[in-house]
């Protein structure tokens, strides 16, 4: 969410993709958590599939052309300043 905020005026968007079959579970998550941006119901699995989202979180930096740049799967402490890079990064092309 920091990212979000920190870049969302210089064009970052950032979105969640929920793929809990019950929208009420993902919508309880969002609000638990605090989520500002928007979050996405997968519960048909399409995106899961398309970007094999098989580990929780997947965090996926996709370009301005729609090109897939980056793919982190799981977390780990200190995945934020590679993220913070690699947005900047992108956000310059």
């Amino acid at each position: 969410m920091r990212l979000y905020e920190k870049y969302r005026a210089s064009g970052f968007q950032l979105l969640g993709v929920n793929i809990d079959d019950d929208p009420r579970n993902a919508v309880a998550s969002a609000t638990k958590l605090g989520i500002t941006f928007p979050v996405l119901l997968d519960g048909d699995k399409r995106v899961a599939k398309l970007y094999d989202l098989s580990t929780m979180p997947t965090t996926l930096l996709i370009d301005r052309d729609g090109t897939l740049r980056h793919v982190h799967k799981g977390y780990r402490e200190g995945y934020e300043l590679t993220y913070d890079q690699q947005v900047r990064e992108l956000l310059k092309a």
